[in-house]
């Protein structure tokens, strides 16, 4: 049998089965005897993908410096300009940048905190650090938190792609918590595949930037996915809610029912789809081998020009389900190939679905 090749098709489904739809979604690898002379993606030390080299993650050594060597400067300054977008408040006063939505809350002065790298520096309290030379940051009763919490799909689905799309989520998630950081969020940052497989505790201000980059950096892919399961324990994980943003492929049966337990605890929800080019519009035509990537299991089919058009149709009705899915329950929900620019889905896609501003 010729050998594996990196392409995927996640929503076939063979003749004679039901189609399968969000509660039947699969993830292959098809073989073919093309790939015999094809030739290797660059490798990095320590890593399979040549496409996880210009992860900006991938030398978190340092805070700013671990961005920079990937995102230029003028990208910076307008992430700086940029907010994460809640319909809603979440926290607790005194902690935050947001100005409270509650009406009868004051601009008087609340309370104390220690200044941690990438405060605002117009809200120390210069008198106190005269006195004990240690710096305080004033809060103000009218000041509200918002606790961001990026949820990593890193199964083995994620593995793959033209474009690594576990490399590109990480590659969102490190700017989505750069604006959040930048905006005296807190951030919180977990990765999941069959269970929750590792939690960075709450960060806030630019100084932790580097503990997230170094989260983002050890994620690998492993095991299978479950979405129900890992968002039932995150949702159990916490008594407070706030803006959840999860970044998957979404290749799980009956995964979506899983944001049910985080919008019943109070979430807000933002589901970031992230979508290979060979995914969306697939090629190859002939015998081919699927191999399912989290189970193994192997399926061997004719792939003629019916067979793509019939995944075509499946792939369209699927995400119109979970759009509309989305929508019901009040969920912001992109798309995105992992061929588009990061620039352009920060700048362009998620300001227009006004995840972003």
């Amino acid at each position: 049998m010729p050998a594996a090749r990196s392409i995927r098709f996640p929503w076939f489904s063979p003749a004679g089965r039901s189609p399968a739809n969000s509660a039947g979604i699969q993830a292959y690898d098809v073989a073919s005897a093309a790939d015999a002379t094809a030739p290797r993606e660059p490798r990095v030390p320590g890593d399979d993908h040549g496409d996880r080299a210009a992860d900006p993650t991938a030398r978190a050594g340092g805070t700013n410096g671990a961005v920079r060597q990937f995102f230029d400067e003028g990208f910076l300054r307008r992430l700086d300009r940029l907010q994460l977008v809640s319909q809603r408040m979440h926290g607790a006063a005194s902690h935050g940048g947001r100005r409270s939505k509650k009406r009868g809350t004051s601009v008087e002065f609340a309370d104390y905190r220690e200044y941690t790298p990438g405060d605002d520096l117009r809200q120390i309290d210069w008198n106190i650090y005269g006195r004990s030379d240690r710096l305080f940051v004033k809060l103000r009763e009218d000041e509200e938190s918002l606790t961001v919490h990026l949820l990593i799909d890193c199964s083995k689905s994620m593995d793959w792609g033209r474009h690594h799309k576990l490399s590109y989520a990480r590659r969102l998630a490190a700017v989505l918590g750069y604006v959040a950081l930048a905006s005296q969020d807190r951030v919180e940052a977990a990765a999941f595949g069959s269970r929750l497989l590792s939690h960075v505790p709450p960060l806030r201000g630019k100084g932790q930037l580097g503990r997230l980059l170094t989260f983002l950096t050890s994620l690998e892919p492993r095991g299978q996915t479950d979405l129900k399961a890992s968002l039932a324990a995150y949702a159990a994980m916490h008594r407070r809610s706030g803006l959840v943003i999860l970044i998957s492929d979404l290749l799980n049966p009956g995964g979506l029912e899983g944001l049910t337990a985080l919008l019943d605890r109070g979430f807000e929800a933002v589901l970031i789809h992230l979508l290979d080019p060979t995914e969306i519009d697939p090629e190859d035509e002939g015998e081919v081998e699927l191999r399912d990537r989290e189970t193994g299991e192997i399926l061997r089919i004719s792939l003629d020009p019916s067979t793509v058009d019939a995944y075509r149709r499946r792939l369209a009705g699927w995400l119109a389900e979970t759009e509309a899915f989305c929508a019901k329950r009040m969920v912001r929900y992109v798309t995105a190939s992992t061929a588009l620019p990061l620039e352009d889905l920060t700048f362009r896609q998620l300001r227009a679905r006004r995840i972003l501003s």
